[in-house]
């Protein structure tokens, strides 16, 4: 009887601890590198964005029905707005009288100022059209954000961040169309502690308008990003910071560092924040993926996350019988109209010409005058350890083959020139052949492995199933990281514009 009670007791535990796990989700919620998200609810479905800085098309958009499985739909912008030249940053969403705004910050093509432009969208099409700049301020005005008010909508920005003074963000009012402001700007907030202000995200709940913004350094490998908050009784100000911040941070060993969201309520009130974090560990070289963490107001009036200051991984589901979907493998035969939406290419540096032609991918493109590395199509990494191939199908005096790229002096790359086989590596613009021999076959097919988030391995193959292990011991590509991105994994030809590659199909596999 004794023996029999333990196992009912057992039994409970992990019943109650299967059930426990079932309602767990875990941190990112959209995998790869989409910084400074962006997310808005539409009756039942969710739509989110982010920034793409160097790479296009521009914007990926998302959407999703439960906030923790997202699918990608495609990008704001295909095309370059008009007034526009790089440095995609930073997009907003905003849902007004049918009509879907994006608030985006860009370089102003004239002078390579950093502002913000607008681009609307009817209902949820999300066929976005520019209607061009709407802040053209000082030497720099980045991160848009609108709040309504009661009815008075506001767009307010970061400001002064390249001047010597103290960052401030600005807010203005704004037109009920969305696509003008109206009056004077005026200053909500000043970075008297100069640790940062940026990526805010306005709330009101209550007596209080709450301010959640981020602070500290944004990128990179030794970035310390966290989460604020400050608050008033009027939209306007004067605003009081919380004397308890950061209120959501990294360094606790699942996550270096996180900030720069907007928040989403669900249909029973609740308040979810999207921002980017960097992962701790391997997955850092993933950059700064979206997480998900659901705050509070608590009795003292001050906004809390319910699983502490800390940004942690595991959360608990925010809807019932959901259950967060595994990675997929990527696979693509190029027998499609158009790229598939995951594709991006490296538009400051080169004008991409991607065809796809019955199974086969003609890929070329027009270098820019200092890029000596050609073009690329790559994918945004999702895991830390994966393998991707391809098959060439053609032979000619252009280098053509697989890559891991953070930008055109930055590279490493396998593939065939001629009748040579080559692997090289870039760094800070300096080329090094790690690698040569003569091609034998004519359709030869080429693997990269990856593991630990930026160690590579280099395999080539005559028909598919013996494979030539190039490099004894895994090369390091640590050193791909830039400032803002991290690298990704892709497709590279490197030549004359009428000696393109072409391309049998690519795959990139997860381990399972």
């Amino acid at each position: 009887m004794r023996k029999l009670c333990l196992f009912a007791v057992v039994s409970l535990f992990l019943f109650h601890a299967a059930a426990q796990e079932k309602n767990i989700f875990e941190n990112p919620v959209i995998r790869g590198d989409i910084a400074d998200p962006s997310v808005v609810r539409v009756e039942g479905t969710y739509y989110a964005t982010g920034t793409s800085s160097e790479w296009a098309p521009f914007y990926p958009l998302f959407k999703s029905s439960d906030l923790i499985n997202w699918e990608q739909t495609g990008h704001i912008f295909d095309e370059k707005p008009a007034w526009t030249s790089h440095s995609f940053w930073a997009p907003e969403l905003f849902y007004h009288h049918g009509t879907m705004f994006c608030y985006y910050t860009a370089r102003r093509k004239s002078d390579n100022t950093s502002y913000i432009g607008v681009a609307t969208a009817q209902g949820t099409s999300l066929q976005f059209t520019d209607q061009g700049p709407i802040v053209e301020h000082g030497t720099e005005a980045i991160d848009a954000f609108v709040f309504d008010d009661n009815g008075q909508l506001y767009l307010t920005w970061k400001a002064y961040g390249l001047d010597s003074r103290p960052i401030e963000l600005l807010g203005s009012r704004l037109s009920d169309d969305g696509l003008r402001l109206e009056g004077e700007p005026f200053s909500l907030l000043k970075d008297d502690e100069e640790i940062g202000l940026e990526g805010q995200y306005h709330y009101k709940k209550g007596d209080y308008y709450y301010i959640i913004y981020s602070a500290k350094s944004c990128c990179g490998p030794s970035s310390d990003y966290d989460v604020r908050v400050a608050r008033s009784r009027t939209f306007s100000g004067p605003y009081e910071k919380y004397e308890g911040n950061p209120i959501l941070s990294g360094g606790n060993g699942d996550f270096l560092s996180c900030g720069h969201g907007t928040a989403v309520e669900t249909p029973d009130g609740r308040m979810f924040y999207l921002s980017h974090a960097y992962q701790a560990g391997d997955a850092f070289y993933l950059g700064r993926q979206p997480v998900l963490h659901e705050f509070t107001v608590n009795d003292s009036h001050w906004i809390e996350f319910k699983t502490g200051k800390q940004a942690v991984i595991r959360q608990e589901l925010p809807f019932a019988d959901t259950e967060q979907e595994e990675v997929n493998d990527f696979n693509d035969d190029f027998n499609g109209t158009r790229l598939k939406v995951d594709w991006t290419w490296n538009y400051p540096y080169s004008a991409v010409n991607a065809r796809q032609d019955r199974g086969t991918l003609w890929l070329t493109g027009t270098p820019i005058p200092d890029n000596t590395q050609g073009t690329v199509l790559c994918l945004r990494p999702q895991t830390t350890n994966y393998a991707y191939e391809t098959k060439i199908n053609n032979r000619n005096n252009s280098f053509k083959g697989l890559t891991l790229y953070g930008d055109d002096k930055n590279l490493v790359a396998l593939g065939i020139k001629g009748s040579e086989i080559i692997l090289k590596s870039v760094k800070e613009g300096t080329e090094e052949i790690r690698y040569r021999s003569t091609a034998h076959g004519i359709n030869i097919r080429f693997r990269i492995d990856l593991e630990k988030g930026c160690y590579l391995s280099f395999s080539y193959s005559n028909d598919g199933k013996t494979w030539v292990l190039i490099n004894d011991s895994p090369l390091d590509a640590s050193f791909l990281v830039r400032w803002d991105r991290v690298a990704r994994p892709g497709l590279i030809h490197s030549g004359e514009y009428d000696e393109p590659a072409a391309f049998d199909y690519f795959t990139l596999k997860q381990p399972h």
